[in-house]
């Protein structure tokens, strides 16, 4: 069984992350992937057979406007931390048609019921993920808005680097140490100098949390929380302990 993690740009022209991880816990794939055809050849070998797969990306928008009820909701909770979700709606061009990660899960037959099925897909934060996962106050300013010079964005992205290694040591574990693909991402982020270099690691890294987040909400039902419903929409994190 594999545990998979896509960082899905909302458009086809921007890079997308992929990772996979595999029972073990060991990380075995992570890279950047561009259209969909690149994300579904680096995803094929991993959802075969049994799967979870982390997206973070809209894959259920029926709404014409506004938030979704899984945003409005995992908003009221995790709003304090920074770690708000943007909108989707079908008023978006992004999802007039469902959206991108509707379509790739469709083109893959995974179902989107986030607690059943053997091949499934859930729609993750990571943002979310790591205030819990890590005890984070806020959360990691690692994502370029303005104000935030390089020095900052790399690192923040090297703090989250770090945690994501930590993992090794947690429940479920997550093993990174064997792979050249992290080590050469952990290598690019930390002799980075432009913020480009930057943006191109953040996705294939967010990736890899993605896929840890499936495999936590697979091997630990009880402590995460499904913001939503699959009729509208639902978004899956490790639970906040005081909500």
């Amino acid at each position: 069984m594999y545990f998979v993690g896509v960082d899905l740009a909302w458009g086809d022209r921007s890079p997308t992350g992929v990772a996979a991880i595999d029972e073990a816990g060991v990380l075995r794939h992570v890279a950047v992937a561009g259209d969909d055809d690149d994300v579904l050849n680096q995803m094929r070998p991993y959802v075969s057979g049994a799967c979870v797969v982390g997206i973070d990306s809209p894959l259920v928008v029926t709404n014409p406007s506004g938030n979704r009820p899984c945003e409005a909701a995992l908003n009221r909770d995790f709003r304090r931390f920074d770690a708000g979700t943007h909108p989707a709606n079908t008023g978006l061009a992004w999802f007039a048609d469902g959206g991108r990660g509707a379509r790739l899960c469709a083109q893959l037959a995974l179902g989107l019921d986030p607690l059943s099925g053997s091949r499934r897909a859930l729609e993750v934060y990571p943002h979310a993920a790591s205030v819990v996962l890590f005890g984070l106050p806020k959360t990691l300013k690692y994502k370029q808005k303005s104000g935030r010079d390089v020095v900052q964005l790399r690192a923040e992205l090297m703090r989250l680097i770090a945690f994501i290694e930590g993992l090794i040591d947690s429940t479920p574990s997550l093993d990174v140490t064997g792979s050249p693909q992290w080590a050469e991402l952990e290598r690019a982020v930390r002799s980075a100098t432009r913020k480009s270099e930057l943006r191109r690691a953040e996705d294939p890294v967010d990736a890899v949390l993605c896929a840890y987040i499936a495999r936590y909400a697979a091997s630990r039902p009880g402590d995460v929380t499904v913001y939503g419903d699959v009729a509208t929409g639902c978004i899956v994190t490790p639970a906040l302990r005081n909500p």
